[in-house]
């Protein structure tokens, strides 16, 4: 079987190889020609909602990701300003664990729990 090899610089050569390792290089060439093509029409539009509907649309643009880095610069910030106790105590009640589970993993009562995490929302509302 000849399969023929084409080069950058325009050039073609053509190998002689035998029935299985020619049907393997063809193979390889069709599933590669044939990935091309797929990725050629899977490409997205930021326009794409206006043409092709939600399911071909991205939901980020460069202002929406500009706007989520922001605010997630401000909420950083804003945590910053806060005691590490406050903090971490905060981001506890934040992954969803009640207040008398932060209080038993910290081994103090509830109600000083409250006092703080009330204390760490005031100043992080003044901070942001």
């Amino acid at each position: 079987m000849l399969i023929t090899w084409k080069f950058a610089d325009g050039t073609t050569s053509e190998v002689e190889v035998n029935e299985e390792i020619g049907s393997y290089i063809t193979a390889s060439r069709r599933e590669e020609s044939n990935l091309d093509r797929k990725e050629r029409y899977h490409s997205y539009s930021l326009d794409a909602i206006d043409y092709e509907g939600l399911e071909y649309a991205t939901d980020t643009t460069p202002e929406t990701e500009m706007s989520s880095r922001d605010d997630a610069a401000q909420v950083n910030a804003a945590l910053d300003k806060l005691s590490e106790t406050q903090q971490r105590r905060l981001l506890m009640l934040a992954d969803g664990l009640s207040i008398r589970e932060i209080a038993r993993r910290e081994g103090v009562d509830h109600r000083a729990i409250r006092e703080s995490i009330d204390a760490a929302r005031k100043k992080f509302k003044k901070n942001f």
